[in-house]
């Protein structure tokens, strides 16, 4: 039956308040706060609950089902003490000792058997539980060994209630028969049958070791799995994976991970513990895996490729090969149908970092899978925070870490609102994951390594890059000002983000943003670099993040006449394999360009030579890529070479990908002081970050160095300083530069939504900085006016009724042209749409006449149509505009450039560039303008 109902209580019997539900942002809840968690999801959920054992109203067990379509068996125990048990992975992980479905039993038993549920609250029941015992490990009779035995079963128990060791193999089917038959009060509990098969393994596990150990010394079965023998370590390896059952290999890159994981799958498979497996790797890595299944062992294997239907057909097949290679995104769609359809007996997760983030749809997705076996392979479990590492354990045993909040809890510092501050008990982390745990590093195993030798080689800027880069870094400068003073809106963070991006982009070079310009003074140095490696028979790969920045790597080995292979993200899965083929058996072939869509698990070992176009935010992501040339059987040394833009981003990046280390080496290495690894959170994170890596100058919360640089336009600049200093788009509404009708001069308007008395003083200061002091008088070329919204619409209103009239012979909006969020404009009435369209098409028309003029060589003849054409242009952009319409060329002309008549100038020096010599005349005309 469904139950939803909320039994109704008198005030007089009303419950004490109950815990309220903490946000769920809040890391820091109390036990008595999840478990109302708990409580509220069986208030909100429809759950179909039947007793399966009627004649015990309370004290029964339960079938739960919910609305996934999933069901769970909830056993009450008792009551008053809290104790139950529930097949869901929530119950089993939380240490609650509830969950959402056994708290929807308890209401539904409460709701309909009032006064037994009222007595089971202060009572214990009167059953005998046969259940474990989490402090010994071993079955126990609870409360204690009873008469309603049967005389032989007491003998089974000791004085303590516990199951005794001397009792027979079959004693606890044979209690269970008793249950059924014999004797109602007695349970044996839902938990026994887990606790045994858990038992049960764990035996076999030591018997199949020790069953191994003893034919491999015999010569019965060869110590080696593979058909290249196995360096010690990696035999090693191989037996941790197969016996450990569910296991996470964390060998640094380059010692061959996959080799291992192979050997593990092999060995199950002599020991007949695996008839099925399931490797789950990048789709760039799949045909990777093929080649080392085929070199390594004779196992049959299949690759899944095409369509969903195609997909399922061969996770059905009929005596399915041994392996099935599949990648992350294919488990999006058939995780379920792999678990009904294949059935694996192992699955293998390569390059695990993806699942590092828990509410992923991919992590989500591949933790439905299901078998015995599981094997985790990553050489970075920990990139950036601990919570990486709780996901990846989450994966092999859910109550290995126990649940997110407790998580959160035991190894965070948390601060007043619950957010993390600190690590703490970090010693405590890693001899909790040490049982699942294998890691080598290659300075403890791998002695024969060949050198390696890190080169950074700095170049600078080329003209057009720096002022692109400037402009990004102007922006991301002026918003991180602001972040010191307020948090940044959403838009802001992303612009801000974009921008750090195209930062990084500029520093290799412009032709990423901008197809026209394919300046990029680090192709120079690359391409020496190459010479070089040509003449010392040296293959190279040439990683970027961009593609684009490729593209023009690719132009250089074509120019030098170099072999080179396309490895990217845009080559399909069977193409990349014949490109990684091409670059290890042609000689000819002396390039592998790839994105990070190669740098990880491929063996790229006779390369020597890596040459990095631009660094990554993370050291592990570095050296993945390093580690496909520098890893075992290398037989050269090898050179690590990373082109940095000198003075940039990208200078400053090299401290912090150092920096970078120390968390991951103390968690799974136990290296360096664990208590003195720092976290900052949120914001102070973010800005201390962009502070390191743009310089503490660039990020600095004063508004303004000791003497300004001002920019060429400096109304423009005061405008963009004003909205940081007011306080962001919302707090200032408007600013324009207004031009009167009379005089020289001209007015910065600044408009703020309230209390413009306590900003005038600080805006006037701003004034004084950009037009120095004493530029507030009615004769200063530019004046400041501040008003608040409610007397700016007041002024508005009067113009409208008559009552005022506002003179100016032009205004242009700063605040937009500052890059502010402007207040979007009425539209056009379709009068105003005509009158804008006659004067484009008049300036057309002048155009097509000066065109024609210019092409014929009458250069003098040019000018007079060339010069209509501006004053039309100006007057359809100053309809569009809602400006004054300017009466002639030579008002046009005198306008400094306000917004709607600048439109028309632009307009002619885009005609200009094809105009040629036949704008010489207006050009002149035109002036400085």
């Amino acid at each position: 039956m469904a139950f939803n109902a909320q039994p109704k209580r008198s005030k007089k019997n009303r419950k004490p308040a109950v815990p309220t539900v903490p946000s769920p942002h809040n890391w820091r809840t109390s036990d008595a706060e999840e478990i109302e968690r708990r409580r509220q999801r069986a208030r909100e959920e429809n759950f179909a609950i039947s007793n399966v054992t009627p004649r015990h109203p309370v004290f029964s067990n339960f079938r739960v089902a919910s609305r996934s379509g999933l069901t769970y068996a909830v056993e009450v125990r008792d009551v008053r003490l809290r104790q139950f048990a529930c097949e869901c992975v929530d119950f089993r992980i939380n240490g609650l000792g509830t969950c959402k479905h056994v708290e929807a039993v308890l209401r539904l038993t409460e709701a309909r058997f009032r006064r037994l549920f009222a007595t089971a609250k202060k009572e214990s029941s009167t059953r005998l539980e046969l259940a474990p015992d989490a402090a010994s490990g071993r079955l126990k009779l609870w409360p204690g060994v009873d008469e309603a035995l049967p005389r032989e079963a007491r003998a089974w128990f000791d004085g303590g209630g516990f199951l005794s060791d001397d009792a027979p193999a079959d004693a606890i089917a044979e209690l269970e028969r008793i249950s059924r038959e014999e004797c109602w009060r007695l349970r044996v509990s839902q938990e026994v049958a887990p606790w045994r098969e858990a038992r049960r393994r764990a035996e076999e596990r030591k018997e199949l070791r020790r069953a191994y150990e003893l034919n491999v010394q015999r010569g019965v079965w060869p110590a080696h799995e593979t058909h290249v023998p196995l360096f010690p370590y990696q035999r090693e390896g191989m037996l941790h994976l197969a016996f450990t059952e569910r296991a996470l290999l964390a060998d640094e890159m380059g010692l061959g991970k996959t080799i291992q994981a192979i050997a593990a799958c092999a060995l199950l498979h002599r020991l007949g513990q695996a008839k099925r497996v399931l490797v789950v790797t990048p789709a760039s890595l799949k045909t990777e895996w093929e080649e080392q299944i085929q070199r390594f062992t004779g196992l049959p294997l299949q690759l899944v490729f095409g369509k969903r239907t195609e997909r399922l057909r061969a996770y059905a097949r009929e005596g399915a090969p041994f392996f099935t290679v599949v990648n992350y995104e294919q488990m999006l769609a058939d995780g379920l149908e792999v678990n009904a359809r294949l059935r694996p007996d192992v699955v293998v997760l390569d390059e695990a970092q993806r699942i590092k983030n828990w509410s992923a749809k991919t992590t989500q997705a591949i933790k439905r899978l299901r078998s015995r076996y599981a094997f985790v392979l990553t050489g970075t479990p920990i990139e950036n925070r601990i919570d990486e590492l709780h996901s990846l354990m989450d994966f092999l045993d859910p109550t290995a870490l126990g649940p997110l909040f407790r998580f959160n809890r035991e190894y965070y510092d948390l601060d007043e609102r619950g957010r993390p501050a600190g690590y703490r008990n970090l010693d405590r982390l890693h001899e909790r994951i040490r049982p699942y745990l294998l890691r080598r590093r290659k300075a403890d195993v791998e002695t024969e390594l060949p050198d390696r030798t890190d080169r950074n080689h700095f170049v600078p800027l080329g003209p057009t890059q720096r002022v692109e880069y400037e402009e990004h870094a102007g922006t991301v400068a002026r918003l991180s000002a602001a972040a010191r003073r307020r948090p940044l809106t959403q838009q802001e963070q992303d612009k801000m983000l974009r921008h750090l991006a195209m930062m990084r982009m500029t520093c290799d070079t412009n032709y990423i943003l901008n197809a026209e310009d394919k300046a990029c003074p680090k192709l120079a140095e690359l391409e020496r670099i190459l010479e070089e490696c040509r003449e010392n028979d040296a293959k190279v790969i040439v990683f970027s993040e961009w593609e684009r920045m490729l593209e023009l790597v690719r132009e250089s080995c074509g120019r030098l006449g170099l072999g080179f292979a396309w490895h990217t993200g845009s080559v399909p899965q069977r193409r990349r394999r014949a490109e990684i083929n091409a670059f290890k058996g042609d000689p000819e072939c002396r390039v592998f360009l790839s994105t990070d869509a190669g740098a990880t698990g491929l063996n790229l070992q006779n390369a020597s030579v890596v040459i990095n176009c631009d660094l990554p935010w993370n050291p592990a992501k570095l050296e993945q890529r390093i580690a496909r040339a520098w890893r075992k059987h290398q037989t050269r040394p090898v050179m690590v070479v990373n082109l940095v833009s000198e003075g940039t981003i990208e200078h400053r990046m090299l401290e912090t990908l150092a920096n970078k280390q120390a968390l991951a080496d103390g968690v799974l290495d136990r290296m360096g002081d664990l208590k003195a690894i720092p976290l900052r959170s949120g914001r102070q994170a973010f800005l201390s970050k962009l502070e390191q890596i743009l310089g503490p100058n660039t990020v600095a919360a004063a508004p303004a160095p000791e003497k300004p640089v001002l920019p060429a336009d400096r109304a423009l600049g005061f405008a963009q300083r004003a909205r940081d200093l007011v306080g962001g788009g919302g707090a200032l509404v408007r600013c324009e530069e207004r031009y009167p009708a009379a005089g020289a001069h001209s007015v910065l308007y600044v408009v703020v939504e309230r209390d413009a008395a306590s900003c005038r003083p600080r805006l006037e200061a701003l004034h004084a900085e950009f037009f120095g002091p004493g530029r507030s008088d009615p004769l200063a070329p530019v004046q400041l006016e501040v008003v608040d919204r409610a007397t700016h619409e007041a002024l508005e209103r009067l113009a409208a009724a008559g009552l005022l009239t506002l003179t100016a012979r032009g205004s242009r909006s700063l605040l937009e042209e500052a890059g502010a969020e402007a207040a979007v404009p009425a539209p056009l009435s379709a009068e105003e749409r005509a009158k804008a369209e006659a004067f484009r098409s008049q300036a057309a028309r002048k155009l097509k006449m000066a065109r024609l003029l210019g092409d014929g060589g009458m250069t003098e003849e040019v000018r007079g149509p060339l010069l209509e054409a501006v004053l039309a242009l100006g007057r359809a952009r100053a309809v569009e505009q809602r400006l004054p319409e300017p009466a002639t060329l030579d008002e046009t002309l005198r306008a400094p450039l306000a917004q709607g008549w600048g439109g028309a100038l632009a307009a002619m020096r885009s005609y200009a560039a094809d105009a040629g010599a036949a704008w010489l005349p207006v050009a002149e005309a035109l002036g400085g303008g």
